[in-house]
């Protein structure tokens, strides 16, 4: 081999970073990064030292990050650095400057202050081509996103055969944002008003749970005023926050007439407190049978009573004093489902809407002016 060829495939890539900086953007891959995987490549971060910035990318094939930060850059070039080893190594080191240094058969050096460490990577060959962001659909105020999420993600089945239930619905209008929520038994809707420029007609897509829950964190991560950037290909989906892009493929398949679930008769109204009733069936729960959480309610016109009963643990029962005024109704629910939705609910009033002990029961907290929020959730029989 001559010298000129050998010279040409020594090891680049040498670079620093403080240790802030990399910590910030390596935590937030972490939850992309595959654990149990049987590609070993993908529980390894590619790195990409260029310019002055170092590029982080992870990805389960499912779902990718990418996201950058500031770097002292002595030589361009990339690798590939086990994920979780590294996470916990500069976790544990002093607030000072790490050194990377590309070696020979894909290790890593890592350099800080007088201690040395030496990470065995993998050749960044094998480490997957991911998509290329194309052209920004809509923009999507951060908070706004985070929001929608956090009032459904819950009803989301985690049944992996109901493929098309294991995310959710986000539809988007010229003038408003919808995600809806099911898997089977609930449904969570939340439909706000906002006007996007440049979006003419409806976009319907479907948004597996896992890219949720991270959209969820790197809004957390943004500003108040931080903007999503949305777009979509054929098969995958695309939020830009800022320097941090997370691609995620679409689910496909059709997502259930959620139109048709929602409850349309409903002439038995009562409305109660978030908290009072989150308490009463938190503790009224605790005497619910373990398996199908089953609590009944009754509505007269003294108010609201609910209670619970198991053999293996005793009986429960509370009465919550509120304004009745239809025919009594005796109905049973799947307590966590209801305890599910009052968690992610505002504080303030919920209107409970009932038709009668065999068809779906709706709530809506009344204090959110700014989201049309109901929770559909199918009767037990008790």
């Amino acid at each position: 081999m001559s010298p000129e060829s050998s010279a040409r495939t020594a090891p680049e890539m040498e670079f620093s970073v403080k240790k802030f900086d990399l910590l910030e953007e390596l935590s937030l891959t972490q939850g992309v990064v595959e654990r149990k995987t049987t590609i070993p490549i993908l529980s390894n971060l590619l790195c990409e030292a260029k310019g002055n910035r170092l590029t982080i990318t992870a990805t389960d094939l499912e779902l990718s990050i990418r996201t950058s930060c500031e770097a002292k850059v002595k030589k361009d070039g990339s690798g590939t650095i086990p994920a979780k080893k590294l996470l916990e190594l500069v976790r544990l080191l002093p607030d000072e400057e790490i050194r990377f240094k590309l070696l020979e058969n894909h290790w890593v050096q890592v350099t800080c202050d007088r201690k040395n460490y030496k990470l065995v990577g993998m050749s960044k060959d094998n480490f997957p081509a991911l998509p290329e962001f194309p052209h920004a659909l809509v923009r999507i105020p951060a908070k706004l996103l985070a929001s929608v999420i956090a009032k459904t993600t819950f009803a989301i089945s985690l049944e992996e055969s109901r493929y098309t239930l294991n995310g959710a619905l986000l539809v988007l209008k010229p003038a408003s944002l919808t995600m809806v929520a099911t898997d089977g038994h609930r449904l969570a809707m939340v439909e706000v008003d906002h006007k996007f420029e440049g979006l003419t007609s409806e976009t319907r897509v479907l948004v597996p749970k896992k890219a949720m829950n991270e959209v969820q964190r790197l809004a957390a991560e943004s500003g108040d005023d931080a903007v999503v950037e949305f777009g979509q290909d054929e098969s995958h989906l695309f939020f830009q926050f800022g320097g941090r892009l997370l691609t995620s493929r679409k689910l496909t398949g059709q997502f259930p007439n959620y139109e048709a679930v929602l409850p349309r008769e409903v002439n038995k109204t009562v409305v109660l407190e978030r908290s009072e009733l989150q308490d009463a069936l938190r503790r009224v729960s605790q005497l619910a049978d373990q398996r199908s959480h089953a609590v009944k309610f009754v509505l007269a016109k003294e108010g609201l009573e609910i209670s619970a009963s198991s053999p293996e643990y005793g009986e429960a029962k509370e009465a919550i004093e509120k304004e009745f005024k239809g025919d009594p109704i005796a109905i049973g629910f799947n307590a966590q489902y209801l305890l599910d939705f009052l968690a992610a609910a505002a504080d303030g009033p919920i209107s409970f809407e009932l038709k009668d002990d065999q068809s779906a029961g709706q709530l809506r907290p009344l204090g959110d002016e700014s989201s049309r929020y109901r929770y559909v959730v199918m009767p037990m029989r008790i």
